[in-house]
């Protein structure tokens, strides 16, 4: 039984210059020889394998594969013979192989592993949707965990070696620090007075509506009062933060690693944490809890405003309750949060700049994911404090 490739690509004139592969197979009593000639190269193993893979089905407890007449034998074509071999003793044959070169022997002990892996099964129409969500779970998972430990390597680097140079003494540049203060601080100032201001002023508004059907509306302070303290300025003030300040740190520190510049800082001896996240984040904590006391003041001032103007309480009555409605406790409670939330949205932001590809498309994904995760775990973050707070009374 004589297989020729010739038959299959038209005659040799569609591989000028090469000696196309044969194979000869000889079957008596359970033994099977296979005789292979030729080129088994690259160039002239495409059209032999549909044959081959006939020839993988056939069974014997003994196989003799003979490649004395092979003339050329290079990755793709031992390949073939290696996938050969592996199916037969799959199947429990006893395979011989003879007549191979030194060279060829070589060859084929190199790419046998390769020809062991199993086929990639196909996907079928029942389990596709199935498989896909399996599979995108568990790729999420792993993007957690990997987030999670780069997360943490991240604010040990900055915490135990924050030098501006390795072995450096003078570690910490206030120059660099007070430049980020006052970009992430003092830049963001209007649009979180406003901000706090404008929802203040919705509170009060809304809180008195409610409560003028009871004839409690002076009780609007007391709402207003625990709720911006305790939760809402803190809050509001790290989602501003966390999509103004924390979209420019992974867009900044993304831009320089696509032009490799955070590559060139290892190269020449400095820290890149130290250099770029270090005063970020250092920035991030000063920030934070100054611009929640300024948000808290404008809130405070908004639903004073409010109160006034739709309840007719005046200024002095609204700071007498708010003064016997909260205590320090009800202050410190949101304040307590914010060095926390703006660890947080720093060490997202650097983790998510540092993974930044070579392209715009991976910068704008990046920066985006930087502003979803870091606004999810302040939420998050604010709930678990919350029920901490519960739990101690505080």
């Amino acid at each position: 039984m004589l297989f020729k490739a010739s038959r299959l690509s038209g005659g040799s004139a569609a591989l000028p210059g090469a000696s196309l592969p044969r194979v000869e197979l000889q079957e008596e009593d359970g033994f099977i020889t296979y005789r292979l000639s030729g080129d088994w190269t690259t160039r002239t193993a495409g059209v032999i394998d549909r044959h081959m893979r006939d020839l993988l089905k056939k069974e014997a407890k003994r196989v003799h594969i003979d490649l004395g007449d092979v003339r050329q034998l290079d990755t793709a074509g031992a390949w073939l013979v290696a996938r050969l071999v592996f199916e037969q003793r799959r199947r429990g044959a006893e395979v011989e192989l003879t007549g191979e070169s030194e060279a060829a022997r070589i060859l084929l002990d190199a790419v046998a592993p390769t020809a062991e892996q199993p086929d990639i099964p196909r996907k079928t129409h029942s389990d596709g949707w199935i498989s896909r969500a399996l599979a995108a779970v568990g790729r999420s998972v792993y993007d957690i965990r990997d987030d999670l430990l780069y997360g943490f390597h991240i604010l040990g680097a900055t915490i135990s070696g924050a030098q501006m140079k390795l072995g450096r003494r003078n570690s910490v540049n206030p120059a660099a620090i007070a430049s980020q203060i006052d970009r992430m601080g003092v830049g963001a100032v209007p649009i979180i007075v406003l901000m706090s201001a404008i929802v203040g002023a919705i509170i009060a508004q809304q809180g008195a509506f409610q409560l003028r059907y009871f004839g409690a509306e002076i009780f609007v302070v007391d709402l207003v009062g625990i709720l911006i303290l305790r939760e809402l300025g803190v809050l509001m003030t790290a989602i501003m933060i966390a999509g103004r300040s924390g979209s420019a740190i992974t867009a900044e520190i993304g831009s320089m690693k696509m032009r490799e510049e955070v590559d060139a800082l290892t190269v020449i001896g400095l820290n890149p944490v130290g250099v770029l996240v270090f005063p970020r984040l250092v920035a991030l904590v000063v920030a934070l809890p100054c611009l929640t006391i300024v948000a808290n003041g404008a809130a405070l001032g908004g639903a004073m405003l409010i109160a006034w103007w739709y309840s007719g309480i005046p200024p002095s009555a609204f700071i007498d309750r708010l003064r016997g409605a909260i205590d320090l406790t009800s202050i410190f409670a949101g304040l307590i949060k914010a060095p926390f939330m703006a660890m947080i949205i720093g060490i997202i932001a650097s983790v998510e700049g540092m993974k930044v590809g070579g392209s715009a498309e991976s910068l704008g994904r990046r920066v985006t994911a930087s502003v979803v995760k870091a606004i999810f775990i302040v939420i998050v973050v604010d709930g678990l404090f919350a029920i901490f707070y519960a739990a101690i009374d505080f």
